[in-house]
């Protein structure tokens, strides 16, 4: 097997590209495919301060590594959920990384700054842990960007990750979510802007990325994640990939550049309605948002506390301050 670039042996093959890669055409790949997302979709102004939402696993840290190979300088913020051996595993991962690269990494600890963990607060509010963590992952991370001044907070939501969430919400129908689902989120009023990199690259191609630029990452599965729908959604996905090479991507973008624009209006109609939470002050629908609920529930206090957020690694002296990006 030949790198279809260069000829020399291959080390993967792409059947959605149908192509075979060596080592550097490979990583050459995967940073091309991460600059067009950025320029197609013009994700980081220029100047912008940029947060990555760091978790240890594969995704996060590629994306990390990644935007430094192409010029971004970026920050990291780890949230720490409480969840016994494999937080503990995930933190270490990302703080290894981050001295490692001489990066700036955050830290907000759930149980610690917050109050609860993942475990408690889904059974306090009676809701699915995966909900539990996503509403606290959402709240935090932007509660973060606003409290520091950065412009944008990107993910390592990768090709597979939103061809998953785009099937479930197609199979509900629900306006708002797809009106949501975009690589760039604006930022608005409470709202910093959000940003998905990777939107261009499958796990696959994350995990091997990070075999190649020796990443080590947390290969286990979220133990609080068994049961998720989300996960039954990729199951069938890959299997319409297996036998059909480029299904994934041809469903995710045929809906991004042919329907998103028919969902927007539902989008712009919620927004309209936000007011600022009673509690916290972020955005929301109601008088008091979800997050100050679950803590309430989850920690049976009512009184926003605020939440430190920790620079546990210092950036080289040579890097230090050098958090501005501007899109390739």
């Amino acid at each position: 097997m030949r790198c279809r670039s260069c000829r020399a042996q291959a080390i993967i093959d792409l059947r959605r590209h149908n192509a075979a890669f060596c080592r550097a055409c490979f990583v050459r790949h995967c940073e091309e495919q991460v600059r067009r997302a950025l320029h197609d979709y013009r994700m980081i102004p220029s100047g912008s301060r940029v947060l990555i939402a760091v978790s240890g696993g594969k995704d996060s840290l590629a994306l990390w590594h990644i935007l430094r190979s192409l010029g971004i300088d970026a920050d990291g913020l780890y949230l720490g959920l409480g969840i016994g051996a494999y937080s503990g595993a995930s933190a270490e991962l990302a703080r290894s990384f981050a001295t490692a690269h001489g990066l700036v990494l955050h830290e907000i600890d759930l149980p610690r700054d917050v109050g609860f963990d993942i475990p408690e607060g889904s059974k306090a509010a009676r809701r699915a842990p995966c909900s539990a963590c996503g509403l606290s992952k959402r709240h935090l991370f932007n509660h973060a960007a606003i409290t520091h001044g950065y412009d944008v907070v990107a993910t390592g939501h990768n090709l597979d990750d939103e061809a998953a969430v785009l099937l479930g919400n197609t199979l509900r129908w629900d306006d708002e979510f797809l009106a949501r689902q975009y690589p760039v989120l604006p930022g608005t009023e409470g709202f910093v802007r959000k940003v998905k990199p990777l939107v261009r690259l499958g796990e696959r191609e994350m995990a091997a990325y990070c075999v190649v630029q020796g990443i080590d990452y947390i290969v286990e599965e979220c133990p609080m994640a068994a049961g998720n729908r989300h996960l039954t959604y990729k199951d069938l996905l890959n299997q319409l990939e297996e036998r059909s090479p480029g299904a994934k991507a041809a469903f995710l973008f045929n809906f991004l550049e042919r329907a998103h624009a028919r969902f927007a209006d539902a989008g712009r109609e919620q927004r309209d309605s936000l007011v600022p939470c009673t509690g916290c002050g972020a955005p929301t629908p109601g008088e008091v948002c979800a997050f100050c609920r679950l803590r309430e529930r989850a920690s049976g206090s009512s009184v926003p506390v605020p939440v430190p957020v920790t620079p546990t690694v210092r950036s080289s002296p040579s890097r230090a301050g050098a958090s501005r990006a501007g899109a390739p």
